[in-house]
């Protein structure tokens, strides 16, 4: 028992000794060799300056910058570093600022960083400054100058698309992603900026630089073995055309809306449109902020990227859709005619049609050059009746399933950030909507696209692309090459087809036949290009408010999908101009002017009368800013009322917010 003790003993100070042993061993290892602990522990000798590199330049399918860097120097500051002999009148007159206003930038960047750590007390000084303090900056302890690049943008567009950067915030740099980052660090918002960050943000590098006895810099510190070299962001090329992106914008200026076109032969994106747009220039820069706060505030929402995140109603753009679903379950044939007299009245009520003389849906083809709602109500039905399905439920999934092949009812992967993904209804949301009891009556409307559906603009426009491929697609992207590499890992996802196998060749050819129609003697004459076979369909959408509760009706949207040439297609468009009226009307032009613009570089004489009419056009109805009042008063009063006054709010607060809208818009509609 003596000697068991002893040996544990003895393992207890062998584990002691050699602990001692190899803490002393470190500390003489840091103490003799290792010189970046040396400069850690003297940072009086010894100056660290980060140096933060230029990120990549992002350039449109043609070559052209869309979004480079211009240097400017930012003011840092240690706060701990400036509380012992520090000449504040001296500081103030080298930056031309008052004692009050040194004060509460030190404030700032106390509360901001605390007091040893290093934070941005004045950012962008003027060339002035720069002067003047770099004659002085050995007066002023715990300041630095740092270059810093932030970006410039040649033109002023697409905004929505590259986004913009801004200083790290504290929850940003709790994620994971963000753990290698300072605070006072820049680093994309939104965008591309964001989307593709790692690859643009590049690697800052970090110069040792010893100092005199007077605080000035002096030489390398061990000649600059220390170092660590900053190293630029790299490039990307995108499929975007900076033209074609700037034509979009133009057509859409003075609307609510948004234009997506696509390369279906790439999944390349060849513009993005959200209307209203903004410079981008007003995100760069120490006027951010407040520029940021006035276009949050906004009631137009500059900053709501609408082509990927509004999600609307498809209407009659959906049509082809419907129609390969019911020629694939094999419910009609391309020669399938339907008697429609103005309405559909198989379901025990009228739904009306845009036409009423006879033998406008005799075939598929002619049903979707007029639009027959009647015959897409009625294929709806029997696909998801058709008798080899146990019963309607099943039925419905199937179609589900079909609708999310093409693309519909979830994000499709764009290289943005957060994409939604619009709505496509299964049998337990209707079973949860209708309590388990409805049939094909109950949601007849999807099939002609009202309903419970709704897609985003990109949603609309890789259907397009779906057709346009004869059954397969690639995910939207804007990205074509990273540092002129095509075959880049990061961009292996968006080379890979998506196919939909179950339906053949023949049904999508009947189809583009079909919307090919549409525009030769249908409802979408206003996109014929003389040479150029274009395969289009209209929408006319209705648009509903729910304002508290009460259901509004507004003015209908206009949709407009396409794509073209019909053989060996180079362009799928979708445009969506909400509140204008009829599809043909406003939605239309600006498709086919785009259209032309890109496959034949410029618009035709005999055509500028209606690119003029887009341009001039300003279709923003005034209730757009009074229902944004009325909801921004409704929430400031729930934010502000105290307990005992809810009550009056529950009681007052609809009546106050409908009643306005209401007599307003039936004063002015």
């Amino acid at each position: 028992m003596p000697l068991a003790a002893n040996s544990r003993e003895l393992v207890l100070k062998i584990i002691f000794v050699s602990v001692a042993v190899v803490i002393l061993s470190r500390l003489f290892f840091l103490q003799l060799f290792e010189d970046k602990y040396k400069v850690m522990a003297n940072d009086i000798a010894i100056l660290r300056k980060i140096v933060y590199p230029p990120r990549g330049v992002i350039y449109d399918r043609k070559g052209k910058v869309m979004l480079n860097n211009e240097v400017v120097y930012d003011l840092v500051v240690t706060p701990i570093e400036t509380r012992k002999n520090f000449d504040t009148a001296k500081f103030c007159e080298a930056l031309s600022m008052d004692t009050a206003t040194f004060s509460k930038a030190m404030k700032k960047a106390v509360n901001k960083g605390g007091w040893v750590r290093q934070t941005v007390f004045l950012e962008e000084l003027s060339p002035a400054q720069v002067a003047r303090f770099q004659e002085n900056i050995f007066l002023f302890n715990g300041f630095q100058m740092v270059e810093r690049n932030i970006r410039s943008y040649p033109s002023p567009h697409a905004g929505v698309v590259l986004g913009y950067i801004g200083e790290v915030s504290p929850s940003m740099l709790q994620k994971e992603r963000f753990k290698s980052y300072n605070q006072g660090d820049y680093v994309g918002i939104d965008g591309l900026e964001l989307q593709y960050e790692e690859v643009l943000r590049g690697q800052r590098g970090v110069y040792f630089i010893e100092k005199d006895n007077f605080n000035r810099p002096r030489d390398s510190y061990k000649k600059g073995i220390l170092d660590t070299q900053a190293i630029a962001g790299k490039s990307i090329e995108l499929y975007l055309d900076a033209e074609l992106q700037e034509c979009g914008e133009k057509l859409m200026a003075d609307k609510l809306g948004s234009v997506v076109a696509i390369d279906p032969s790439t999944g390349g994106i060849l513009a993005m449109v959200s209307s209203p747009s903004y410079d981008p220039n007003l995100l760069r820069g120490k006027d951010r902020s407040k520029n940021f706060g006035k276009l949050f505030l906004d009631a137009t929402k500059p900053l709501f990227n609408r082509a990927m995140k509004g999600s609307y109603n498809p209407g009659s753009t959906q049509k082809p859709l419907t129609a390969l679903v019911a020629l694939d379950e094999g419910v009609i044939t391309p020669s399938y005619g339907y008697p429609c007299g103005g309405g559909y009245y198989a379901c025990g009520k009228r739904v009306g049609c845009t036409h009423s003389g006879g033998g406008h849906a005799a075939n598929l083809r002619l049903a979707l050059a007029n639009s027959c709602n009647s015959y897409f109500l009625h294929i709806y039905r029997l696909s998801i009746d058709k008798k080899s399905y146990k019963n309607v439920k099943d039925g419905l999934h199937h179609f589900y399933e079909y609708m999310s092949s093409f693309g519909l009812g979830h994000p499709l992967g764009v290289d943005l950030p957060s994409e939604k993904g619009g709505t496509l209804f299964d049998v337990k949301d209707y079973d949860k909507m209708y309590n388990g009891s409805w049939n094909s009556c109950t949601n007849m409307f999807v099939g002609m696209g009202q309903g419970e559906v709704a897609s985003t603009p990109l949603q609309m426009a890789n259907a397009m692309c779906l057709i346009a491929n004869r059954g397969y697609y690639y995910t939207p992207h804007f990205v074509k090459s990273i540092a002129k590499n095509p075959n880049d890992p990061i961009l292996a996802k968006y080379h890979e087809r998506h196919t939909v196998t179950r339906i053949p060749d023949s049904s999508f050819e009947l189809v583009g036949l079909g919307m090919m129609d549409v525009v030769e003697r249908g409802t979408g004459t206003v996109a014929k290009l003389p040479g150029v076979e274009v395969c289009a369909k209209t929408g006319t959408v209705e648009n509903k408010a729910i304002v508290n509760g009460q259901v509004m009706k507004l003015q209908n949207h206009s949709m407009f999908v396409a794509f073209a040439p019909r053989v060996h297609p180079k362009i799928a468009i979708a445009v969506v101009v909400e509140n204008s009226g009829y599809g043909a009307t406003w939605a239309g032009p600006v498709a086919s002017l785009m259209i032309e613009k890109y496959l034949k570089d410029s618009v035709s004489i005999k055509r500028k009368y209606l690119e003029e009419k887009m341009y001039k056009a300003h279709l923003i109805p005034k209730y757009t800013y009074i229902i944004d009042s009325a909801t921004r008063l409704r929430d400031r009063l729930i934010w502000e009322r105290k307990e005992e006054r809810k009550k009056y709010l529950q009681e007052h607060k609809k009546m106050h917010d409908s009643l306005l809208i209401r007599q307003w818009i039936q004063n002015n509609l």
